[in-house]
């Protein structure tokens, strides 16, 4: 399992570099925590700390975004998941995203020690704590779930505001992006199934420079990508390989195909 795992730990490497080419402008990344040895995702499959992950990927280019889909925030004490943000967003000169999930795998809330029951209440919390982190010069929070006296946080993010996604697919999570963040990150989907969470989006209102992220893993060549083309979507993420082996050439042809910005 060491040799796979070290084979695992390569491409993704080298996938990340690849996202470097021309026409691919984001590179997301999951953030969870290690699980109980008897779950379905093994522990010996590598679980990089994502903002540290995009850090290294933030040395290595100048251009793309660098973000997560998603990232446990409220796993995290508020301190600890703003500053990596912060962090990152300083480090790649402006390019983070904050995908954020409030997750679905209870074992990840019990090991470390948190009701799983409360995760969305905790994470809207921890959101809103970020946030007066990342702009205000001194901060102090007495809550449902962290409490702290004033404190002063350093560094702002480069960004004003640093763009916080909300993830997934629940009416709890539709409205926390609309309530909470500037964008919202889907589930996987076709051009068909999208439209049923766009309109519950729309119905809930939006702020202006709100931003829709699709994962559109149907999506393999160019030519996949008409039928997205008029659905108001600012990014997909996409897969266009059918293993990790042929990872890197499949998303370096991709990029190679698409037509001129």
């Amino acid at each position: 399992m060491e040799g796979r795992g070290g084979g695992r730990r390569r491409t993704r490497l080298r996938v990340g570099l690849a996202a470097r080419a021309p026409g691919l402008r984001h590179g997301p990344l999951a953030g969870g925590l290690p699980v109980h040895r008897q779950a379905r995702h093994h522990p010996a499959h590598p679980l990089f700390d994502a903002p540290a992950y995009l850090c290294w990927l933030a040395a290595h280019t100048t251009r793309i975004k660098l973000g997560t889909a998603v990232y446990l925030f409220a796993l995290r004490h508020p301190f600890t998941a703003a500053r990596a943000f912060a962090t990152l967003d300083t480090l790649s000169e402006g390019r983070a995203l904050c995908g954020v999930g409030a997750g679905w795998y209870e074992a990840e809330w019990r090991a470390a020690g948190l009701d799983f029951a409360t995760r969305g209440p905790r994470l809207d919390e921890a959101i809103q704590i970020a946030r007066r982190l990342w702009t205000e010069p001194a901060v102090a929070h007495e809550g449902r779930f962290y409490a702290f006296p004033e404190v002063a946080f350093e560094p702002k993010p480069v960004q004003r505001p640093l763009p916080v996604l909300a993830g997934g697919d629940s009416p709890a999570a539709l409205r926390r992006a609309t309530r909470l963040c500037d964008g919202w990150i889907s589930m996987p989907h076709t051009p068909d199934t999208i439209r049923r969470p766009l309109a519950t989006l729309a119905r809930l209102n939006p702020p202006p420079g709100f931003s829709i992220t699709v994962h559109a893993y149907d999506v393999k060549t160019p030519a996949d990508l008409a039928p997205w083309t008029a659905l108001g979507i600012d990014r997909l993420i996409i897969r266009p390989w059918h293993g990790t082996r042929d990872a890197v050439s499949s998303l370096t042809r991709f990029a190679e195909a698409l037509p001129p910005p």
